[in-house]
């Protein structure tokens, strides 16, 4: 009965409710989108993070368990399915006005376009910050919160200056991420890699293979790399997943003898923001702070 269900509401396209459009850049190129939509479906944590930066009611969410920052934003939202499997049958009783997907939603987009107007708004690539931009201009056109789109580009603007201005001067940094007891290096075109590009952090290790998935290290290579600073990212606590935390896998004689294990110069990020919610505008503010935060106090030790 479900899959006939299913079928049945996948079998037209849906006529949007609202006259208005509006052009927009998306993931895909320009698209014409319904404006100020009523019922809106977000399932891309990053959408969601900025949605709601921008004071956006969203009514359907994947579900899980939120990062922490974004426990306001999903609270009293239907669930729709996961990150990966939309639940078509709820999204075809729920009848949106636009469907938000992207990232780990983005092979669902065709056939979510059968049920409601749907975007695809993934950050991926080079060019994470301009990308982001592009969705708050985007989501502010949308629904007509330019002027709030503005002072949120504004807020970022700032914090990138106060974050390179942190940095400048302080040495160079070879990103982790921890998984369980493994560790993985990522280089400055992987996909944390504008933390080194937009903030002029230099590389520890110029060479690492840029992966999506990074480049497996051992502790003896942190050791001969020996870089001033850390910047570690713990993949189980990102995606609530028991095992060894990032700061008892690095808890060992080669890391703490480096440079930046002496200084105590290692700084774990607020992994859900950066792993789940990458290029969400708030993502970015609270890493931006909280790396300006790290260098300004590593110099002050040192």
């Amino acid at each position: 009965m479900k899959t006939a269900f299913v079928a049945a509401f996948l079998s037209f396209a849906p006529i949007a409710a609202l006259c208005q459009t509006v052009t927009v850049e998306t993931y895909a190129g320009p698209a014409e989108v319904p404006q100020r939509p009523e019922t809106v479906v977000a399932l891309d944590l990053a959408a969601i993070d900025t949605l709601h930066a921008l004071g956006i009611a969203i009514d359907g969410v994947p579900a899980l368990v939120p990062p922490a920052y974004l426990s306001a934003a999903m609270e009293g939202a239907s669930p729709v399915g996961s990150l990966f499997e939309p639940d078509f049958e709820a999204l075809a009783a729920m009848a949106p006005d636009l469907i938000v997907a992207g990232g780990r939603s983005q092979p669902q987009i065709a056939s979510l376009s059968r049920i409601a107007p749907t975007i695809d708004m993934t950050i991926w690539g080079d060019d994470l910050i301009g990308q982001a931009r592009e969705r708050v201009r985007a989501y502010g056109a949308i629904f007509d919160r330019r002027a709030e789109a503005d002072a949120l580009l504004a807020k970022l603007d700032a914090a990138l200056v106060r974050a390179r201005e942190a940095i400048d001067g302080k040495g160079d940094a070879l990103i982790l991420l921890s998984n369980g007891g493994t560790v993985s290096a990522y280089g400055d075109d992987s996909r944390f890699g504008w933390l080194h590009r937009a903030l002029d952090l230099p590389e520890a290790y110029p060479d690492i293979t840029a992966e999506t998935h990074g480049e497996s290290v051992s502790f003896e290579f942190i050791a001969e790399t020996d870089p001033d600073w850390l910047i570690v990212i713990d993949r189980g606590a990102a995606i609530g997943q028991e095992g060894e935390a990032a700061a008892v896998t690095l808890d060992n004689p080669l890391v703490m003898g480096t440079k930046e294990g002496r200084a105590g110069q290692i700084v774990y990020l607020d992994s859900a923001a950066i792993y789940l919610a990458g290029g969400g505008i708030q993502s970015m503010q609270i890493l931006l702070d909280q790396i300006a935060q790290a260098f300004q106090d590593g110099a002050s030790k040192g």
